[in-house]
C-alpha cells in the first residue's frame, strides 16, 4: 500500500483539541482535508506527521505552539482610540475584526477589552501559545 510523501496531495479526517479538551476545529460532518504534504498549506507541525501514513492509518499527535502558530506575542496587542473604530460597528470583547497594517495589508485582530476611549486589539492567532492535539486519519492519496 502507497505511504503518503511530501508532494502528495491527501485527504484527512480530524479533530483538533487543547489540553482542556476543549474541540477547536474538526472535519466532522464536512469533507476531508485536502492538501499538499510539505507545501506550507497546514501548520508545520501536522504537516510532518503524515509522511509514512498509509490510507486508512489513524494517530494522534501532540503538536507544540512553535510547530503550529507560534508562541503568543504581548507585542502583538494594541491600544487604538475608540474614536479610529467606526460608529457603526458594535463592539463586543472576542469579536474579530479586519484591519489594515500601516503597509496596506488586511489582518484578524481580536477585540480583547474595551472602555470608553480605547479598544485593545491583539493580533495573535487565536491558537497561539497553545499545545493542540490532533487525532488524524488518512482517507486518501493521489
Amino acid at each position: 500500500m502507497t505511504e503518503a510523501k511530501s508532494g502528495d496531495t491527501v485527504r484527512l479526517h480530524y479533530k483538533g483539541t487543547l489540553d482542556d479538551g476543549s474541540v477547536f476545529d474538526s472535519s466532522e460532518g464536512r469533507d476531508p482535508l485536502e492538501f499538499t504534504v510539505g507545501s506550507g498549506q497546514i501548520i508545520p507541525g501536522l504537516d510532518q506527521a503524515i509522511p509514512g501514513m498509509k490510507v486508512g492509518d489513524e494517530k494522534t499527535v501532540r503538536i507544540e505552539p512553535d510547530s503550529a502558530y507560534g508562541p503568543h506575542n504581548p507585542a502583538a496587542r494594541q491600544a487604538v482610540p475608540r474614536t479610529n473604530i467606526p460608529a457603526n460597528i458594535p463592539l463586543e470583547v472576542g469579536m474579530q475584526l479586519q484591519a489594515q497594517t500601516e503597509n496596506g495589508q488586511m489582518m484578524t485582530v481580536t477585540v480583547i477589552e474595551i472602555s470608553e476611549n480605547e479598544v485593545i486589539l491583539d493580533a495573535n492567532h487565536p491558537l497561539a501559545g497553545k499545545v493542540l492535539t490532533f487525532e488524524i486519519q488518512l482517507t486518501g492519496i493521489n
